[in-house]
């Protein structure tokens, strides 16, 4: 495919949407709800509006496409977060290799404005299966999201925006008050202490305004059974405390939240994850964003602190653990050089692994009973973050 170059424009600094205030002031915060929405609608009236024109006066359309290729991902230590370099591809009608393509973007362009000006919500799933009634050739789920995380970068937003969500399956419990914005439930108020397992993080909750907040930080946890102990031990009260739990990965809904909390209610985030490479990749993941999302700035809170369970813990508490294999200690090798893994504290406990060749689990601290990871553990790693 031919490529040129392009200037990118700046990413928005939604640092200017903090606030210091634990009722959250209506003009500080980004646009969302109906307003979002309708800047949404203007995105696809506008790209609609490209491709008729063209093949009203007789010409090819095409759509120059910002480039997701390794080469022009680029971590930003500025930003401290993945971001697109200044490369593009033109997808064109003139180019028969390009059709098939093509019609697919529009196709999924025309259903995720259908789906906004009708006020609706999709899965991934539900457009793959959308497509085949519309007679639009998908190989694959893989092939139809892969075109959906196209038309994000051609828009410049991301699929949330435009009411298209995976499956959920995180989940968010604390004192914190949020008002719907979606049509149905607009101006409810609910408490996010009101369900005992935690409210799951999907559309309705991620657009949420917040309206009150007595939490002063927040707390992510990577697997389940800890978040229930956290719920049980009463960690929100304890500590002041939202608590979010990502069920591994996080969803990307769940990283914009994360972030939401961050830079609109100024909560400092904690994240605890596993004692494993791949707990500090999910961390990471948290902190600087990911290589595959690196067109949406959204999704990465950066002064986000990684809380453990670090290396140091297996060997300084004596927690039940299992060998490093040779993919784990690959992996180490991986982290190591990676830039977001350079300062101190990180290179300090991948040497640490390399050097026990141990990995632990959250629950391992279970082996001093059901209350130590709340009692003991847990207040002193946030007193030691809260000097950093």
């Amino acid at each position: 495919m031919r490529k040129r170059s392009k200037t990118v424009k700046s990413p928005i600094k939604l640092s200017a949407f903090k606030s210091r205030s634990k009722t959250v002031e209506q003009k500080l915060k980004p646009p969302r709800g109906e307003e979002r929405r309708r800047i949404v609608v203007e995105k696809f009236r506008r790209l609609g509006e490209d491709i008729y024109y063209r093949l009203e006066a007789g010409e090819f359309p095409y759509l120059k496409i910002p480039s997701r290729s390794t080469k022009n991902i680029i971590y930003d230590p500025t930003l401290r977060q993945f971001v697109l370099g200044e490369r593009f591809f033109v997808r064109s009608a003139k180019n028969v290799r390009h059709l098939r393509p093509l019609t697919q973007l529009v196709w999924v362009a025309y259903t995720a404005n259908t789906l906004c000006t009708m006020d609706k919500t999709s899965t991934l799933r539900d457009i793959y299966y959308m497509a085949q009634a519309d007679g639009i050739d998908f190989n694959d789920q893989q092939e139809s999201d892969e075109v959906i995380t196209e038309l994000e970068t051609v828009l410049g937003v991301p699929r949330e925006e435009f009411n298209i969500f995976p499956e959920e399956r995180s989940a968010i419990f604390g004192d914190l008050t949020i008002e719907y914005t979606v049509r149905e439930y607009k101006g409810v108020r609910v408490n996010l202490t009101m369900h005992p397992d935690g409210l799951v993080i999907g559309p309705t909750l991620t657009s949420a305004d917040f309206i009150h907040c007595e939490a002063d930080k927040a707390i992510v946890i990577e697997k389940g059974a800890m978040f229930t102990r956290f719920i049980e031990e009463k960690v929100h009260k304890k500590f002041k405390a939202i608590l979010i739990h990502t069920a591994g990965q996080p969803p990307r809904a769940t990283r914009r939240l994360i972030r939401r909390l961050n830079l609109e209610l100024n909560l400092p985030v904690y994240v605890f994850v596993d004692g494993d490479p791949w707990g500090m990749h999910i961390a990471q993941v948290i902190l600087s964003g990911s290589a595959r999302a690196g067109h949406i700035p959204e999704l990465a809170t950066p002064d986000a602190l990684w809380a453990g369970v670090y290396a140091s813990d297996i060997v300084k508490y004596k927690l039940p653990s299992d060998p490093l294999t040779k993919v784990d200690l690959k992996r180490l090798e991986e982290l190591k050089k990676d830039p977001r893994y350079k300062d101190e504290l990180w290179q300090k406990e991948i040497a640490t692994f390399q050097k026990i060749k141990r990995k632990s689990e959250q629950e391992a601290f279970s082996r001093y009973g059901l209350t130590f990871i709340v009692s003991n553990y847990l207040p002193q790693r946030l007193k030691e973050l809260s000097h950093r």
